[in-house]
């Protein structure tokens, strides 16, 4: 039932996937001038940035959880849009879901966590608009918007295959194959579930000028966040207790959520499109797949997947390979981390050494060890490279390699010489659809780019777009609690990005829960209920 009958601001609507729908978490990467989506961009005042508390349907859905199905009545407060001025209403807005009632018992989700779920696949356009309930969010963009670059995996054992299908990091894959949605779960777990849209890389206005590129996506989400916190008291939930989720860029982007709060860097971009005065610093943040680090995340796929073959079974250009890994080798020292767990300085020369021992080989155990007698016989006599013993899985870095077989992408992976990786449009400005954003590519380009320097602007948007920034200068208002996931057989981009994150934070002594799922791909999430169980711990939530 509609609680109050209101006049809603008109918000551009047409894309969507229903409440409810199978989406899955394609994250389609690299575009062509032609297949830009155009919007017809909205700008101007909003009105007010109070949140009106009596505007809300009264829904009701079954989620399906670890524990059984769980039958939901909550409020859905549609598309309110977060900022002022708005550039593009149909992105720049959010939705929110309370849940009042779980299998038949009343509950006051006064001061429950608060899940900010986004949805933001690629880097793509986000939009809740056309969301009919909870989970209803995901990318628009379609198949057009370029080629893919990685998806959910099909099944456990599945290395991450392409997908046209464009949802984002709320819609994960579980190891059944089927769909996980954080939101959904959060909803039924009792929490407040905020779902907000953002602006992303192919938008285009009428006069072909890109409105979505860098750092547009996380400028929109960080608004979206102190709308919640400027409500503090009116929404529901507990505004101090925002946990940020994200899957692929849009991991990414919770992970800069996470690193970035209150940074002074964004002032400009938050004013300019009408942000409430309040904080924008999330209390956890999980992150599955992120692809991030994206000035280094070339050399870091070549030193992590540079002797793997592509798909069509060809190897990559060798100088090029070798090249970005010794820039890589070269950042890694810069970086002066050290590994978990005692591990020590990480360099590029031990870096295999480190995910083995800490992550990979754990991983294979804890899969091995849940597997019944049978199936770890048939599996280890299927993968003879694994030695068992004692309960314990070892293996060398290349049977490893090996194991995990093609390379999703060639190189340079992200700063494509020919501008085609969905990276080299989020760069993009004005009507300049891509661009370079390493010297190295920029230097070797094949498009006929004549300048011999990055456009002035690039380095501040890698700063804005990249959480090490803000890592390595100790941002205090950054998030202390983080949930990391990555399947081993990503190669969507390098094990050692998501390792290096949690690296940086554990030595800045923030509490950090990161492992790698055994044969899982791109998109990921077989411990679902593991993170819903591990928001209550961090936020010092009790159900009652």
């Amino acid at each position: 039932m509609k609680h109050k009958a209101v006049n809603r601001r008109s918000v551009v609507i047409g894309i969507g996937v229903a409440a409810g729908a199978a989406a899955t978490g394609g994250i389609a990467l690299g575009a062509q001038a032609d297949e830009a989506e155009t919007s017809s961009a909205t700008s101007g005042s909003a009105g007010s940035l109070t949140f009106d508390k009596d505007d809300y349907t009264e829904l009701t859905a079954t989620i399906t959880t670890d524990t059984g199905d769980k039958l939901v009545k909550y409020h859905f407060y549609k598309a309110v849009t977060y900022v002022t001025k708005p550039v593009d209403e149909k992105y720049q807005c959010l939705n929110v879901s309370v849940p009042v009632e779980i299998d038949g018992t009343t509950v006051d989700a006064t001061r429950a966590p608060i899940v900010f779920a986004n949805s933001v696949g690629g880097y793509m356009p986000s939009s809740v608009a056309d969301a009919e309930g909870v989970g209803g969010g995901g990318v628009t963009g379609g198949p057009g918007a370029g080629t893919p670059s990685g998806a959910p995996s099909a099944s456990a054992s599945s290395s991450a295959g392409s997908s046209d299908a464009t949802s984002g990091g709320n819609a994960m894959v579980n190891a059944r194959g089927g769909m996980v949605n954080l939101g959904k779960l959060g909803l039924a777990a009792g929490y407040v579930v905020v779902e907000p849209g953002a602006r992303g890389r192919t938008l285009t206005d009428s006069q072909g000028t890109y409105y979505g590129t860098a750092p547009a996506a996380v400028v929109d989400l960080k608004a979206a966040v102190r709308y919640v916190r400027a409500n503090k008291g009116v929404i529901p939930g507990d505004t101090d207790r925002i946990v940020s989720t994200g899957t692929s860029a849009g991991g990414a982007l919770s992970s800069l959520l996470g690193a970035s709060g209150d940074s002074r860097i964004y002032s400009s971009y938050l004013k300019e499109i009408g942000a409430a005065e309040a904080s924008d610093a999330v209390f956890a943040a999980g992150a599955w797949c992120p692809i991030t680090d994206l000035e280094h995340a070339d050399g870091a796929y070549e030193w992590n997947w540079g002797t793997n073959a592509t798909n069509s079974g060809s190897q990559v250009d060798r100088t090029v390979s070798k090249t970005l890994q010794a820039q890589y080798a070269e950042y890694q020292a810069s970086l002066k981390l050290r590994g978990l767990n005692g591990f020590g300085r990480l360099t590029a020369r031990n870096y295999d050494e480190y995910l083995l021992k800490q992550y990979l080989q754990p991983s294979a155990t804890a899969y091995l060890a849940d597997l019944s007698d049978a199936d770890r016989t048939t599996y280890l006599a299927a993968n003879t490279f694994i030695t068992w013993s004692a309960g314990k899985a070892t293996f060398t870095w290349g049977d490893f390699l090996t194991h995990v077989g093609a390379r999703k992408k060639s190189a340079p992976a992200f700063d494509a010489f020919d501008l085609s990786a969905g990276e080299n449009n989020e760069f993009g400005t004005g009507a300049t659809q891509s661009r370079h954003f390493t010297a190295y590519s920029l230097k070797n380009d094949t498009t006929g780019v004549t300048s011999k320097r990055l456009d002035s602007d690039i380095p501040e948007k890698l700063d804005l777009m990249n959480p090490m920034y803000h890592l390595a200068n100790k941002n205090p208002g950054r998030a202390r609690h983080w949930w990391i996931r990555l399947g081993t057989k990503d190669s969507d981009t390098s094990l050692n990005i998501s390792a290096n994150l949690a690296a940086a934070l554990d030595n800045l002594g923030d509490n950090v829960n990161h492992l790698y799922y055994w044969d899982e791909g791109h998109g990921s999430n077989i411990d679902a209920a593991d993170f819903i169980t591990w928001i209550a711990k961090v936020t010092g939530h009790r159900t009652k």
